[in-house]
């Protein structure tokens, strides 16, 4: 796919959710973890590659310390429904044996990949496990997950920018919009 980045804006549908409504999500979940976690210094890890940018603006809003860490697992294989096997293609560089760790997330679809992460690293001994996940899309869930920072609820539409991608493109995005179905469908 070679799109001209100067007309993303062509390939949307509509507009979920602007940069200021952004701003202001992430300014409260900041906020929250800041109360949170007084007197501690929380690991950030951010599940890569589409909370990258949620994760730099997050903890920019903390007013604690903190460390970050990043991974990069997978439970799909080549097919589009998860197999339920976590995958890691980068680990952890952090030892969080004995710490609070905070999962950041962009999306939660099904649950399956993150339920089994949070198993995986539960066996490393932190001393607690959290999720923040900036989008929900409770319509996709497979699996009951305890999001203890949520952001905002999005429809079962295919949405991108913000960090979310289609095969790599629009994370750039500066806003969450619902991607032309005509984008993706190859019409």
């Amino acid at each position: 796919m070679n799109r001209d980045p100067i007309c993303m804006k062509n390939d949307m549908l509509k507009t979920l959710y602007n940069r200021q409504h952004l701003e202001a999500t992430v300014a409260r979940l900041g906020r929250e973890i800041t109360a949170a976690y007084r007197g501690k210094t929380p690991v950030m890890v951010a599940v890569l590659k589409g909370a990258f940018i949620f994760m730099a603006d997050l903890v920019r809003q903390m007013d604690i310390p903190c460390t970050v860490d990043f991974m990069v697992v997978s439970s799909y294989g080549k097919g589009t429904e998860s197999s339920g096997q976590v995958k890691i293609i980068k680990d952890l560089d952090t030892n969080i044996e004995g710490k609070d760790v905070i999962i950041v997330e962009d999306i939660l679809y099904s649950g399956i990949t993150l339920s089994n992460l949070i198993r995986l690293l539960r066996q490393r001994h932190p001393a607690s496990i959290r999720i923040c996940t900036l989008f929900d899309k409770p319509e996709r869930h497979k699996v009951e997950i305890k999001v203890d920072y949520q952001g905002l609820e999005v429809p079962n539409e295919f949405i991108v920018g913000y960090g979310l991608d289609y095969a790599e493109i629009y994370r750039n995005y500066p806003e969450i919009a619902v991607l032309k179905p005509s984008v993706y469908s190859g019409e």
